[in-house]
């Protein structure tokens, strides 16, 4: 059991594939509970995103600035592992629809019985952002359709000179 006084840690893991509204609501929703959020920006070598790493870092720096209690970094591996190195006594996963559910309560078991000591905690979505993902983003980005209620200023350009028609 750790300290009471010992500052509370949380990890919200993601690809950040760009970084959503819906990202920044779990973050600042996250910010309320816990003494510091760590934005772990996954690195899988077999995926290729639509931004690189740098850009995905870059944007999150952009938006998070030098907010307290808003840790930026990358790792590889597994979640749970990095989440015992970083102090986290939590890992927050973020639930739009009971799809996110399936996967969601699948992957906790897997890290429950792989660290038994770290909790998997979801938080629901807020309603303005139940239905926005990357994926839906940068269709509708590839598109020209607008992107600017679901992203911040600064993500929604990157999309645009990116994969804009």
């Amino acid at each position: 059991m750790s300290d009471a006084a010992s500052p509370s840690v949380v990890l919200f893991p993601a690809s950040f594939d760009p970084i959503t509204n819906g990202h920044l609501d779990i973050v600042h929703r996250s910010c309320r509970i816990f003494d510091q959020v760590v934005v772990g920006v996954a690195t899988n070598l077999e995926k290729r995103g639509t931004f690189s790493l740098e850009e995905r870092l870059a944007m999150l720096d952009e938006v998070f600035g030098k907010a307290p209690g808003v840790r930026i970094v990358c790792f590889e591996g597994l979640v749970v592992n990095f989440a015992k190195e970083i102090g986290a006594r939590a890992i927050i996963r973020g639930l739009r629809a009971v799809s996110d559910f399936e996967y969601e309560f699948e992957m906790a078991l897997m890290n429950r019985h792989l660290q038994p000591d770290t909790e998997i905690l979801f938080m629901m979505a807020s309603l303005n952002c139940v239905y926005v993902s990357s994926s839906r983003l940068k269709e509708l980005a590839r598109f020209g359709a607008a992107i600017d209620d679901f992203v911040p200023a600064s993500v929604a350009r990157r999309l645009r000179e990116k994969l804009g028609p």
